[in-house]
């Protein structure tokens, strides 16, 4: 039986958050600078000083610092031309130069947007990312090269987090088939690899450590 990537989502995350939430004894309510040691085990992640600096007067619903993210483009040279594994390198076995299956790209266009629409609280840890690469070009190896910006398609991706604290969040990852574009949206002959593309479909659970500061 299949779960949606929905329902995988709320049945972590509800219970996480409820462990985590700051549960404060009388001690630690009269002396705020000082940790409860005697609540739960994660509880002493949330005086995780990066978390505590809030803004007070932070809106609930979408804070002015509710996203982050990058983007990037690339050009690979001639003889390095990005493979995502959709045709064959063996041309000469295949259509030679005349091979239709000339997914190799010439250029790269990548981004991550992550998006955190609580202001405050402890849903304030929560986040939604989406990860994309187009790729475009027309290139077989060893055979043709040239610098067409022909469109060839997008890896791409989805999920959620939680910050837990010192570092560590918590995420769930939907991944997608490659999705061609354009003219290369078919089968394109013998050396066509079919509709995986690279990694393929997968969904997955894990835990991201992050250290060091950035330089800007």
């Amino acid at each position: 039986m299949k779960l949606s990537f929905g329902v995988i989502a709320v049945s972590v995350f509800i219970p996480l958050l409820l462990l985590t939430q700051p549960v404060r004894s009388q001690t630690a309510a009269s002396n705020p600078s000082q940790p409860d040691s005697n609540g739960p085990m994660f509880v002493g992640l949330w005086h995780d000083t990066a978390w505590q600096k809030e803004a007070p007067t932070e809106r609930m619903f979408f804070p002015r610092d509710m996203f982050w993210g990058w983007v990037q483009a690339d050009l690979a040279p001639p003889h390095n031309e990005i493979d995502p594994n959709l045709c064959s390198a063996q041309v000469a076995q295949n259509g030679g130069i005349n091979d239709p299956c000339n997914m190799f790209a010439r250029y790269m266009v990548s981004s991550l947007v992550e998006f955190r629409p609580f202001g405050r609280g402890p849903l304030r840890r929560f986040m939604v990312f989406g990860a994309q690469a187009f790729l475009f070009g027309k290139n077989l190896p060893k055979t043709l090269y040239t610098w067409s910006p022909d469109a060839i398609g997008v890896e791409h991706s989805w999920g959620a987090g939680v910050y837990i604290g010192d570092g560590f969040e918590f995420r769930v990852t939907q991944h997608f088939l490659f999705d061609r574009l354009g003219a290369r949206d078919k089968n394109l002959g013998s050396a066509d690899f079919g509709p995986n593309g690279p990694w393929g479909r997968y969904f997955a659970v894990g835990v991201r450590k992050s250290f060091g500061t950035r330089r800007w």
